[in-house]
């Protein structure tokens, strides 16, 4: 019997896939579906909806389809090596964009043993991209989104995390995008930073908001994104506190807390030892990271311990004793802090951690060495990056630009037509305004 071989995301199951199917059906063969992993689909776009295992139950139980198996790569070439199928079938999408060089690749792999590509004529009517803003108008579910930056973590090999402070902030990261070299680049989460929320009210970042006022903002961020949101904890409060925030967070659905062996009058890391800033014993730290662990309800809510030795000069050897302490007391992940001017302390430190027998996750927050570029940050083994203020310092200066300009012009046209986006454009962001 001979094998024909198609190649498909199928996280939106859509009668484009089912074209495909039932033309290779018309070839009397074994029709073996290589669906791509969550990390093949992230190489080149977003995350799929749906898990690997999701989309394999669903794909097996296709009429027509023999065999589901993983294909690793955005490259077809691993698996066909692996069955030698005599036919290769796509939509004919796939010869430009993204995918272009790889139908070239499955062309010439075929070749070998007189195998043959079928491009199969798009289906029209379809849109992906219709089909992905509706899930997004749809929005998510507590549950999906909180398990959603465990995934990432696992599927790509740098997640990229972006401050929100506002509604509208959070909308921003959500839908921005870009292409480069045929690939969509976007933000995979958001970053709650007590920063920037203190800022936004014009308050001082010495842990003077409340938790309660706080999660009053995550929930105008929750109504419009669908993205994983990671909250900054500061040192978390007193442990008997720190497990009412852990409850209250997951209830929202939030993916992940991130603590700091801090304790004492909240100083901003970034100041380092020019103020008085006085780091918790490791092992009373441990202790609330233990507490907050056994507050979760569900396995997928993380908690992240932030390392403050750099900041307040202690040295690497002392960060790499407290990441081991913490990883041992149950952090699902570790975010090494500087307020260096340079990547060169933290990659020292990365030598040693990427020694670890039971490592986890490494999140940085390149505040302070801004021209540390993404793919250094991959070749070290950082996991995360978080962009952790640039929203709101970008906002501020713009809007001081429009204020002056009103000011020294006597009207808004200026500011208008220099600084402002339409009013149209505005009210057309915002979902549900028509």
């Amino acid at each position: 019997m001979k094998k024909i071989y198609i190649g498909m995301s199928a996280d939106l199951l859509h009668p484009g896939h089912l074209n495909i199917i039932n033309e290779a059906r018309k070839l009397k063969g074994e029709i073996i579906v290589g669906l791509l992993t969550d990390k093949a689909i992230a190489s080149y776009k977003r995350l799929p909806y749906m898990s690997f295992e999701q989309r394999k139950i669903i794909v097996e139980n296709v009429k027509g389809v023999d065999k589901v198996v993983a294909q690793e790569t955005l490259d077809y070439v691993p698996n066909l090596r692996k069955i030698k199928p005599d036919y290769v079938l796509h939509g004919d999408d796939w010869k430009k964009g993204v995918q272009a060089k790889t139908r070239q690749r499955v062309i010439e792999e075929m070749k070998k043993w007189g195998g043959e590509v079928i491009d199969i004529p798009y289906t029209k009517g379809i849109s992906s991209t219709q089909l992905n803003n509706v899930l997004k108008e749809i929005g998510t579910t507590p549950e999906i989104r909180c398990q959603r930056l465990k995934r990432l973590l696992e599927s790509k090999d740098l997640v990229r995390i972006l401050e929100a402070h506002s509604g509208l902030s959070g909308l921003i990261v959500e839908n921005v995008c870009v292409v480069k070299n045929n690939k969509k680049i976007e933000f995979d989460g958001i970053w709650i930073s007590s920063l920037t929320q203190s800022a936004a009210k014009a308050k001082p970042d010495i842990g003077y908001l409340d938790t309660s006022s706080r999660l009053e903002v995550i929930n105008d961020i929750l109504d419009v994104t669908t993205k994983p949101i990671i909250y900054d904890g500061d040192n978390g409060g007193p442990t008997e506190h720190f497990v009412f925030t852990v409850k209250s967070l997951e209830r929202l659905g939030v993916s992940a807390v991130i603590i700091e062996d801090k304790k004492g009058l909240k100083k901003n890391s970034l100041f380092g030892v020019e103020v008085s800033q006085t780091q918790e014993n490791k092992d009373v730290f441990a202790k609330k990271i233990q507490a907050g662990k056994q507050a979760r309800v569900g396995q997928n809510f993380m908690i992240i311990a932030r390392i403050e030795s750099l900041i307040l000069k202690k040295g690497i050897n002392d960060a790499i004793i407290r990441a081991k302490t913490y990883i041992k007391a149950g952090a699902d992940a570790i975010m090494i802090h500087s307020c260096s001017d340079t990547f060169d302390e933290i990659k020292e430190f990365l030598k040693e951690y990427n020694k670890f027998k039971n490592r986890k996750p490494l999140v940085v927050v390149p505040s302070s060495y801004p021209d540390i570029r993404e793919e250094e940050l991959i070749e070290n083994g950082v996991n995360m990056v978080i962009y952790a203020n640039h929203l709101l310092r970008s906002s501020y200066p713009a809007m001081v630009k429009t204020a002056e300009s009103i000011l020294k012009n006597k009207r808004a046209k200026e500011a208008s037509d220099k600084y402002c986006m339409k009013i149209k454009d505005i009210i057309n962001l915002i979902p549900g305004a028509k």
